[in-house]
Order: structure tokens, then sequence, then C-alpha cells
């Protein structure tokens, strides 16, 4: 058992001025139950909704302070929203499900219905451009997020590797050219090759195929992306690229709804989308932000993974649900898509995707690994199941 106490956390954290500068964290009400685990500290702050992104440095201010008491490794800190959130804040609105146009799939969006080249466009507009395919690539599934803290992209690669566990030939695109990340969570380094017609030949580790900007552009490079820039890199990513011969290429999405997702959505026949989010309010809300910019391009989605779901106590085994539970599930419900599953939240997904050995390889028949098999089982039926019904589950493809 950790020496590290409650009070001790509680004392530091009272150092954390709240929101407007008032008052401490603490005092405010605004720190969860904390949990101390095999000298690790968990916790979240509640927050205003609205609040969110200018109160992450407060966020941040309280995970180092408690790094900082003798003793802790680790510490894990959320914002978190809530009906009766913050001092003085408006109360949290909950914006509407998106409307769904009148299809019959029970409340999900198909791209079918649009075609790519077949759509019938509504008077004085012109028909939809044919999304352009990737020769080899069987399906293309994009892995997103409405906000970034949510562990897309640690889902992203272990979705990818329990797709391929699966019996599948599975490639990964970093399409985060932001933050790409890829090179480190897959332990990959150095340049890939190129060979005929300025095509590249990807990088491979754990059999699997992966392209990134990271692997081109040095870490320490801060790079400025315009729109017609990132449109450029992800296409010559995606279409210059040696892919040979997959079942699916797994996209990691860039966090948000911006040029780069919109660039994808558009143009790349995407034949689902999964939607990573966690339990709390916050990243719910803005989960529907991607929901919505996937149904109105016509991508289906696939399903929502509710990530950081819960935690186990190493020492104990009890349950805890650090950051609220089921908020995806439930969200999944309300708007009509299906939900594939919940990882729970462990320090060894973290420190295992960090050292480039993710948990779907380096411990596949652990408890972690198996939540990600069920889930790649579950979206790559969802896949099929759209695909089958009559041609409605993906956009028509195009080879040039």
């Amino acid at each position: 058992m950790s020496d590290i106490s409650k009070d001790q956390v509680l004392e530091k954290l009272r150092t954390v001025r709240g929101p407007d500068m008032e008052g401490n964290i603490v005092d405010l009400g605004l720190v969860s139950d904390v949990f101390i685990s095999d000298s690790k500290v968990y916790f979240s702050i509640t927050v205003p909704a609205e609040r969110a992104k200018e109160l992450d440095p407060m966020r941040a201010a309280a995970e180092r302070v408690v790094k900082d008491i003798p003793g802790v490794t680790a510490a894990m800190v959320a914002l978190t929203a809530d009906k009766k959130a913050g001092t003085g804040g408006a109360p949290v609105s909950r914006p509407q499900p998106p409307q769904q146009s009148a299809q019959p799939s029970g409340g999900h969006a198909h791209a079918g219905h649009a075609h790519a080249g077949h759509a019938h466009p509504a008077p004085g507009q012109q028909a939809p451009r044919a999304k352009i395919g990737v020769p080899g690539v069987e399906a293309i599934i994009a892995v997103a997020s409405g906000k970034g803290g949510v562990g897309k992209s640690t889902t992203a690669v272990n979705l990818a590797l329990a797709l391929k566990a699966n019996g599948l030939r599975v490639g990964i695109l970093d399409a985060d050219i932001y933050g790409p990340s890829m090179p480190r969570l897959l332990k990959i380094s150095g340049r890939p090759q190129q060979i005929e017609n300025r095509i590249i030949k990807p990088m491979e580790n754990y059999g699997v195929k992966v392209m990134s900007m990271g692997f081109l552009v040095d870490e320490e490079v801060a790079m400025i992306w315009r729109g017609p820039m990132i449109q450029s890199a992800l296409m010559q990513m995606l279409r210059e690229v040696a892919w040979g011969d997959l079942d699916v290429l797994v996209v990691d999405m860039p966090p948000g709804t911006g040029d780069a997702q919109l660039t994808m959505a558009q143009q790349v026949p995407l034949a689902g989308a999964v939607i990573v989010s966690t339990p709390q309010d916050l990243a719910l809300i803005d989960a529907r932000k991607g929901l919505n910019m996937f149904n109105k391009v016509e991508v289906p989605v696939l399903g929502i993974v509710e990530n950081m779901s819960y935690f186990i106590a190493p020492d104990t085994g009890n349950r805890y649900d650090i950051f609220g539970h089921g908020g995806a599930r439930r969200e999944a419900e309300k708007i009509g898509v299906p939900f594939l599953g919940e990882v729970p939240l462990t320090i060894d997904i973290r420190e295992t995707s960090d050292a480039g050995t993710p948990v779907v390889v380096s411990n596949p028949e652990g408890a972690a690994a198996k939540v990600y098999r069920e889930i790649a089982t579950r979206a790559w039926a969802e896949l099929k199941a759209k695909q089958a019904a009559g041609g409605r589950g993906a956009p028509s493809i195009v080879f040039e």
C-alpha cells in the first residue's frame, strides 16, 4: 500500500486557485474523491462545460502540484462537467442529439444514400464528386474524437492491432499532422524508403503497415499548416504509399472537426468512423460535434468507444468510476449509434503505449487486450453489416 494520504493530496491542491482566481479548488468543492493506488493519484475537477478550454491550465497546475508530493510517481487529472458545475458558472447546456435524416436504418447515417457519383442532387446543385479509393485497400475506418486528451491515438493503435490479432491485414495512417504519435506508439524510427514513381514504402511493426508525418518531420520541428497544405499532405500519405493488399486501413484522425477531418471525410471513401470519448460530459459534448460532422458528409458511424471508462485498483481489485461512467453508452443509445465497448483506465495502457509496446501485443492475454479485440470484432461486424445491407453501408469507390 502507498504511504501517500488523501489529506496530503488535498492539502497540496489547496494551493491551486479556483476559476477567476477565487479561493482554491478544494474548498470550492470542485475536486472529486481522490483515489490513490500504487503511488499514483487519480481525481477530477468539476468546471462549467463552456469554460473547459480556458480552465485547462488550472487542471495542469493541479496535476503538477500533486506530482511534486514525495512518493507520487504519476497523477491523472481530468476536467469534468456537471449540472452543478463551477462557482458562479452558468448551468451546463446540453446540445440536442444531431438530427438524423429519414433513413431505414434505426437512426444510423448511411453513406449509401448518397453514393459517390450516384446521389440525386437537389435542384440547382451539382452531384457530389466520386471519392477515389486506394487500390488494394478494402475498407478505410477513421478513428476520431471531438476533442484532444481522450486517448484517441492509443485507442486507434490498439484497435488496429486488435483487428490484426483477429486475422485481418491492417495498415495505419497517422493523419494527425499537428501531433503525429504513431512512430512513438509503435516504436518505429527512421525514414520511409522511396521506390519508383515517387511512391513511398510504408514503415512496419507488429505486422502492421504504418505511415505518419512523424517519419518525415523531426519531432522537435514546429510545423505551421494551412488548409491546402493539410489536404496535400494527407492525400500524399494516403495515395502515394505502397500499402499493398489490406483488409482495413485505420486512420488516426486529428482531434476536433477542422480542415484535416473534413478533407478525409469529404475526399476519402471512408467505410465508417469510430468515435472515442470519455465518460464525462465535457468529452461527450465534443464527441457530438464529431458525430454531426460524419453525419453531414454521410460517413456511417460504426459506434462509440468509452475510453478511461473505469479504474480497477491493482492492489484490491475494486472498481472505481473516477471520471463518471456510462456517459458514452447513454449518448450512443440516445443518438442511435452502436456502443462498441468500455476501455478501462489503467496505467498499463498508457505506459505500454508510451513505450511503443501497446497492450494488444505486449500482453495479448490480458484484460485490456481482450477489451480491444472485442471492440475490433464489433466494429468490423458493423462495417460488414452496413456493406451487406444492399450497398447502403459504404460509399462507392472509384479507382484511378
